[in-house]
């Protein structure tokens, strides 16, 4: 399955909508994110009655896990077994848990014989802006903290990291061309921003060396989702 460049945020509770949505926009993007929301009130076989609609689509199950070491790692086990192409824990969990967890998911699909999911990490989400990180004690310098656990999720041998659109440039000339930066807060030209504070349209995002976009509500709430996909993929191409 080729790596798609934008996953949909399919974010809602709803399972026959969430069932819909993809069936829509998983043959057009390749690639559809479910979250925190949805899996905790349909939980792995909710996600695998998703992904049956979209056989083809690649998944990225945004989780943010955050526990101790052992605790993070089974539930990384646990998760593979819906076979996502990327998961993710935070950075801010330290080494130590970044590598249990990046343990157990290659032990997993070893087990199951699968392609092991590619682990990422969040830095520093995008509805934080410096005020809102100032407010948890982690000082008010956004960029210079999400280089910080940018750094740490390479060095603990992670895939990549979730990171905002305008931290791109700077993770990439650190950390070089094949680590993996996912990208949330797009918004295409003429969309609102949302809760997102920190965003940039998808052709932006693409020349500044993102690997993946995450499109949540322009595409999810458009009269005709499956349209609204093939404008942002054909505006790209």
């Amino acid at each position: 399955m080729t790596t798609p460049t934008i996953f949909c945020a399919i974010d809602t509770p709803d399972l026959d909508r969430a069932k819909t949505l993809a069936a829509q926009i998983g043959p057009v993007t390749g690639g559809i994110k479910l979250g925190l929301e949805f899996f905790c009130t349909h939980g792995p076989d909710g996600v695998r009655r998703v992904m049956d609609e979209a056989p083809d689509t690649a998944l990225f199950l945004d989780l943010k896990f955050h526990d101790i070491p052992n605790t993070v790692a089974a539930a990384l086990r646990t998760v593979a077994k819906t076979r996502p192409a990327f998961v993710n824990v935070h950075a801010a969990g330290g080494a130590e848990m970044m590598r249990a967890g990046r343990e157990a998911l290659m032990d997993e699909a070893v087990r199951l014989n699968i392609t092991p999911p590619r682990l990422l990490a969040v830095t520093i989400l995008t509805s934080f802006d410096a005020p809102t990180l100032s407010a948890v004690g982690q000082g008010d310098d956004v960029a210079a903290q999400v280089i910080r656990l940018a750094t740490l999720t390479q060095e603990s041998g992670l895939d990549g990291v979730v990171c905002s659109a305008h931290e791109i440039a700077p993770l990439r000339n650190r950390l070089g061309p094949a680590f993996t930066l996912m990208v949330p807060g797009i918004r295409p030209a003429g969309t609102e921003s949302g809760d997102q504070k920190r965003i940039m349209t998808p052709d932006e995002a693409l020349a500044a060396g993102a690997s993946h976009l995450v499109i949540g509500r322009p595409i999810t709430g458009a009269a005709d989702p499956a349209a609204a996909t093939q404008m942002i993929v054909e505006s790209l191409s």
